[in-house]
């Protein structure tokens, strides 16, 4: 059945009973892919914790609004992504990883698409009231950080497709959402802690990416991409996903304001554990376990250290 159109498909909403309004919800909830937006919250918390942990006084209103569009930010990429990949058959039936709406043929690509640019709108005036505290600075890294979303899937060579993945999710989802969030509520340039930090935070984020890669590798390579899983190979996408989640205990030691955070190391016999667990994990839908547990430990080292600043 192939699938409706934009305006069948929001005129059936309009018609729609709560009945049928819960499996609408449940396809654009998993659109939006929620496993992955702890990776979009946890640097914003870690930010804002490392700021107030220097004596700042606590935004809350700033904090909201910055969490919220970063969340936004990251579900337009995510929808943007579900469109793109979707409409290039990179989505089809043999698709080992979690359902993916437009190329399983229960979403048009055209309204995923304008679900992604509403996030970003919304994005956008989110943004601006943030401008209005943070100055240039959050109107430069705000307005990259929205057409990041786009370029990640978008545009004629987009970084999806590409070996810069990985990258692009250390720069945005790591040093610029945690060094922008400090900024918003410390009202001063990040320092050398919140960048070590943003690095930490982003490598994680980046070795879900790169599971998430190594898992669709074949049909990457049969659609004509080349993500940095397929040109590592197995054996070389293992060695990087150890030292991506490695990495950010080293990282956290080497930051002036967090060598003391040794309750940070109680989510290190996690992150060994996956390392371990991802060399010999073979290509299967078995890596969406993985995904979710890299996105967890993630979480985890986020919230043990946001525990460590505050208290």
């Amino acid at each position: 059945m192939p699938p409706m159109t934009t305006d069948e498909s929001l005129g059936r909403a309009a018609r729609a009973g709560p009945d049928e309004l819960r499996p609408a919800f449940a396809l654009w909830f998993a659109a939006a892919r929620p496993r992955t937006l702890s990776m979009a919250a946890v640097p914003v918390c870690v930010g804002a914790a490392h700021a107030w942990s220097a004596g700042s006084g606590a935004r809350w209103f700033v904090f909201g609004v910055t969490l919220l569009s970063a969340l936004l930010i990251q579900i337009a990429t995510n929808l943007f992504n579900d469109a793109s990949d979707g409409e290039g058959g990179g989505d089809g039936p043999d698709r080992l990883g979690p359902l993916r709406v437009t190329g399983a043929g229960l979403l048009p690509a055209a309204a995923v698409r304008r679900a992604a640019a509403l996030c970003l709108a919304l994005a956008f005036a989110g943004g601006i009231v943030l401008v209005i505290h943070g100055g240039v600075y959050i109107l430069v890294l705000g307005l990259l950080s929205m057409a990041a979303a786009y370029a990640y899937s978008g545009g004629p060579r987009p970084l999806s497709h590409g070996s810069l993945g990985e990258l692009y999710v250390i720069a945005f989802f790591g040093i610029a959402a945690t060094a922008g969030s400090f900024y918003l509520q410390a009202g001063a340039a990040p320092d050398r802690t919140a960048i070590l930090i943003g690095i930490a935070l982003g490598c994680q984020a980046a070795a879900a990416l790169l599971v998430n890669n190594v898992r669709d590798v074949a049909a990457d390579v049969a659609a004509g991409r080349r993500t940095l899983a397929a040109r590592l190979g197995r054996a070389g996408s293992s060695w990087l996903y150890a030292l991506l989640m490695l990495a950010p205990f080293a990282l956290v030691a080497l930051a002036p304001g967090t060598r003391d955070a040794a309750a940070v190391w109680l989510a290190a016999p996690l992150s060994a554990w996956l390392a371990w667990r991802f060399r010999s994990m073979p290509v299967s839908a078995a890596m969406n376990g993985q995904l979710a547990r890299t996105a967890l430990a993630q979480a985890l080292f986020g919230a043990l250290l946001t525990g460590e600043l505050l208290l």
